[in-house]
C-alpha cells in the first residue's frame, strides 16, 4: 500500500503528528521491508506497542494526552498497519522484538516508557529484557508475557486454516474485534471502526493478521516457544522498574487470571482496573488516559 494517510487517520493522531518507515535491519537473503511509525511531541520518550489484529492507531488518544510533555513514538510491526506486507517473512517473536530493539537504538533512545498491548505485551517486552538499560517504565494492558494454556476458542479458530480464511478473505478478526473487544459496542463508532479496518483493504494485507496468531505458542515445538520462555524469565530483569497494569476487567482473552500472574511476577507493580472489555482505550478512553499521564508524569 502507499504511504499515504488519509485525512481521517491523520486528525485523530495529535496536532503535528509525524508519520515514517524505517527499515530495520534484513535477516540473510531478505528483501528490505519498512516498519512504519507515527511521531509527536518532545521530551522523554513513551513507545506504544500494539498487538494484533490492531495498529498505532489504537493509541492516537493516549499520544494526544501525553505529546505536550513528552516524545510519543507508535509503532506499526511488519505486516500490520501502515507497514509493509510482504507475504514471506518470518513473523516472528524474536524477530519483531529485534525490529522494535532496531528502532529503539536506531534513535538512542533512553529513559523509555514501554506501553504495550495484546501481543505487543511479549514482544515490547522481550525487547526490554534484552536491553534493560534504555527502559525505565512499564504499563502492560490486557497481554501477557508467560506461558498459558488458556486459549479461547476465537483465537484457536483465528489460528486454524480455516480461521485463515476468515481472517483473510471477509477481515473478521478485525470486524469481530469491533464487536467483542469492546464492552459497550456503541462506543465503536463508524470513524473508529474504519481506522481499524483501514490498513488491512484486501486478501494479501490481512497475512500478517493470521501469521501473528500462529505464532502464538503453544507447545515446546513451536518456533517461538524459546523466545516466551526468554520472554518470561527476563521479566525477573525488569522487577524493579515502575510498572503500571492498566487492565480492561471484562476481556474474553487476557482476563484477571493474566493480570493476577502478572501481579505475582512483578509485585511492584501499580494497578488501575477499568470496567472494559479487551480493548481498553476504546471502552474507557478517557480513564484510560488519565491513569497513564498520572502515572507516566511529566
Amino acid at each position: 500500500m502507499s504511504d499515504t494517510v488519509p485525512d481521517f487517520i491523520r486528525s485523530g493522531f495529535p496536532e503535528g503528528a509525524s508519520f515514517h518507515k524505517f527499515a530495520p535491519p534484513r535477516g540473510d537473503g531478505e528483501a528490505e521491508h519498512a516498519m512504519a511509525y507515527v511521531e509527536a511531541g518532545e521530551g522523554s520518550p513513551v513507545l506504544f506497542v500494539h498487538g494484533n489484529p490492531t495498529w498505532s492507531w489504537m493509541y492516537r488518544n493516549a499520544m494526544r494526552a501525553l505529546a505536550g510533555s513528552h516524545r510519543c513514538i507508535a509503532v506499526d510491526h511488519v505486516g500490520m498497519g501502515r507497514s509493509d506486507k510482504p507475504a514471506t517473512y518470518p513473523y516472528r517473536l524474536d524477530r519483531h522484538a529485534e525490529n522494535l530493539l532496531a528502532l529503539v537504538r536506531h534513535f538512542d533512545l533512553n529513559d523509555v516508557t514501554l506501553v504495550v498491548h495484546d501481543w505487543g505485551g511479549p514482544i515490547g517486552l522481550l525487547a526490554a529484557t534484552r536491553e534493560p538499560g534504555r527502559f525505565s517504565k512499564l504499563v502492560l494492558s490486557n497481554t501477557a508475557a508467560f506461558r498459558s494454556e488458556r486459549m479461547p476458542w476465537q483465537i484457536g479458530l483465528a489460528r486454524s486454516p480455516v480461521g485463515g480464511l476468515l481472517v483473510r478473505g471477509p477481515n473478521l478478526f478485525v470486524r469481530g474485534l469491533m464487536r467483542q473487544g469492546v464492552a459497550n459496542p456503541s462506543k465503536i463508532t463508524s470513524a473508529i471502526r474504519s481506522g481499524y479496518v483501514w490498513p488491512y483493504p484486501n486478501w494479501n494485507d490481512r497475512v500478517a493478521l493470521h501469521r501473528f496468531v500462529q505464532d502464538v505458542p503453544t507447545t515446546p515445538k513451536h518456533p517461538s516457544w524459546p523466545h516466551l520462555v526468554e520472554v518470561e524469565e527476563g521479566l525477573a530483569k525488569l522487577a524493579e522498574k515502575p510498572t503500571l497494569l492498566l487492565w480492561g476487567e471484562r476481556d474474553w482473552c487476557f482476563g484477571p487470571p493474566f493480570l493476577k500472574e502478572f501481579q505475582e511476577r512483578l509485585p511492584q507493580a501499580e494497578t488501575v482496573t477499568l470496567p472494559a472489555a479487551h480493548l481498553v482505550m476504546e471502552d474507557e478512553p478517557e480513564r484510560y488516559c488519565d491513569a497513564l499521564k498520572q502515572f507516566v508524569g511529566n
